[in-house]
């Protein structure tokens, strides 16, 4: 898998209250590219981070209804992939990339 391919797969990792909680059980949340699947989310983040993953499970979140100033709009669609790890196996997101 080349490097570009890896980075377009895995766009970036998801932040908040419950992936910050999920990250102290060895489980990350990354937005992913909504054309990828299960195994090759897992040789990305392997091949990215040199870790060794255990599991990969992957939702897709549909964009809510929104209105702005009198407008109705519409967000994006995102598929998040939550990552879970071996044991002994960390990421680093404030600078893990290698």
């Amino acid at each position: 898998m080349t490097t570009k391919i890896k980075y377009d797969l895995i766009r970036k990792p998801i932040i908040t209250e419950k992936s910050t909680i999920l990250g102290e059980h060895g489980k990350y949340v990354f937005e992913v590219s909504p054309s990828s699947n299960k195994p090759s989310i897992k040789k990305a983040i392997e091949e990215i981070f040199g870790v060794k993953v255990k599991a990969v499970n992957v939702l897709n979140q549909k964009g809510k209804v929104k209105r702005f100033r009198g407008i109705i709009g519409r967000r994006s669609d995102v598929k998040k992939a939550i990552v879970t790890l071996e044991k002994d196996h960390t990421i680093d997101l404030a600078g893990g990339i290698k």
